[in-house]
């Protein structure tokens, strides 16, 4: 092991154990839950060492709280997608038996299409959901938000770009 890598994990058992009972109790304190908050706490570390390298920050807490910050908006986003995923299948005539394996991709799948869609602008995101999801076409659309059959195209055809360019980068 280089120097170079014992300093590296060195300072990261440092940053550990001198914050994570300080973040554990951050986390807990928003979330109203101690098992989530550690999970979110290791996740937070886990950020930090997939990391090509390790930053140095001035005020490690702020620099962590960022972290499990955007963890707690990731955590948030995929508990409204799961719900509305189960509502839905609530609505449906029938019961639907679907394994966990299938209901977990299910959900990674949901995720990955909120992520694309958050991308975008809010005009485009909503003429690209009028137009995939509820089927309707571009002069529907344009009747539907007062604007030109033109601007809707344009905006249908930048959402369709950022999706397609998004999906070649995964």
């Amino acid at each position: 092991m280089s120097g170079i890598e014992l300093a590296q994990q060195t300072e990261i058992y440092n940053l550990y154990s001198n914050h994570h009972r300080w973040l554990h109790n951050w986390l807990r304190s928003r979330l109203g839950c101690s098992e989530t908050a550690a999970d979110l706490a290791q996740d937070t570390f886990i950020r930090i060492l997939q990391k090509d390298y390790l930053p140095q920050p001035q005020s490690p807490r702020a620099y962590l709280s960022s972290i499990a910050r955007n963890l707690l908006v990731d955590l948030y986003r995929r508990r409204s997608i799961e719900r509305a995923y189960v509502d839905t299948l609530a609505l449906q005539p029938e019961a639907v038996d679907i394994s966990p394996a299938a209901r977990h991709e299910i959900i990674e799948t949901l995720m990955e299409i909120d992520r694309l869609l958050d991308g975008m602008g809010e005009r485009p995101r909503e003429i690209f959901l009028l137009a995939q999801i509820d089927g309707l076409s571009f002069v529907a659309i344009s009747q539907q938000l007062g604007i030109s059959v033109n601007t809707v195209r344009k905006h249908f055809i930048r959402a369709m770009s950022q999706c397609l360019l998004l999906l070649e980068d995964d």
